[in-house]
């Protein structure tokens, strides 16, 4: 059994499937599938522990710690199993990687760019992770990751302007704003913050289908996602654990090799 994990810099989501040839289908039967909070890292082998698994792949995001705490995790449900950690590399899984410095290019991001372009092949696409981060990436038909923009994610973006900002109360990303001019001063942190990203988006799908002269395919995924998704004046396709579809696509890639 594969076992897929992303690290995020806020939750370690995971996945379970089976991948016996390069021609699985585009997106994996997750046999089992979670995610918990980094400080309930602890208890990932006791959801695990059911499963044989025989190979392990992870994007980490999350920096050095979480990477010790998956690997002691590991080592409890397969003990002498080494996982391998995803990178952004300069061409996997019918992607090319257009960034400046390949390397650089965050390996979640890379993940997600994957999948979407295995989902939708032969379509332009823009591609948006919204999560602590939110991130809005472009890749060509013909299987390119062209570049993108970062901005902070809606609940950063949320409590910076409640902290920085004399007299203003802290705000939950929950909060509900009917329309976009509030008249309270909760909502209308999160009606502008709600507005930024989606104008982020919004902005990123017109500029890339004036581009490509083409229409373009937008792929909306990540935790806050389903606060924006009734709000984009795009046609838009919300998708789940875009990150593991991605690197069930690299595995499926290194069976080819």
């Amino acid at each position: 059994m594969l076992l897929l994990i992303d690290a995020g810099n806020t939750r370690i989501k995971w996945g379970i499937t089976q991948l016996t040839t390069a021609d699985s289908p585009a997106l994996p039967a997750w046999l089992a599938a979670g995610s918990l909070a980094h400080a309930d890292l602890p208890h990932l082998a006791d959801e695990l522990k059911p499963y044989a698994v025989t190979q392990i792949l992870i994007s980490n995001v999350a920096g050095a710690t979480v990477r010790q705490l998956l690997e002691s995790s590991l080592a409890i449900i397969a003990p002498g199993l080494a996982p391998d950690w995803f990178s952004s590399q300069p061409q996997l899984a019918g992607l090319r990687n257009a960034y400046l410095n390949p390397g650089q290019l965050g390996c979640d991001r890379f993940a997600s760019a994957i999948a979407a372009h295995a989902l939708y092949p032969g379509q332009d696409l823009i591609v948006a992770t919204c999560g602590t981060a939110t991130t809005v990436d472009a890749v060509s038909a013909d299987g390119v990751f062209h570049g993108g923009m970062i901005l902070p994610g809606l609940k950063l973006m949320a409590q910076s302007l409640a902290r920085n900002t004399a007299q203003l109360p802290q705000v939950a990303e929950s909060v509900s704003v009917e329309g976009i001019f509030a008249d309270n001063t909760d909502q209308a942190i999160v009606s502008g913050c709600i507005a930024a990203q989606v104008g982020a988006i919004e902005h990123a799908v017109t500029a890339w289908r004036s581009s490509q002269k083409a229409e373009v395919s937008c792929i909306v995924s990540g935790g806050a996602a389903p606060y924006l998704l009734g709000r984009l004046g795009v046609q838009h396709r919300h998708m789940e654990n875009l990150v593991l579809t991605g690197l069930y696509h690299a595995a499926k890639s290194s069976m080819n090799n």
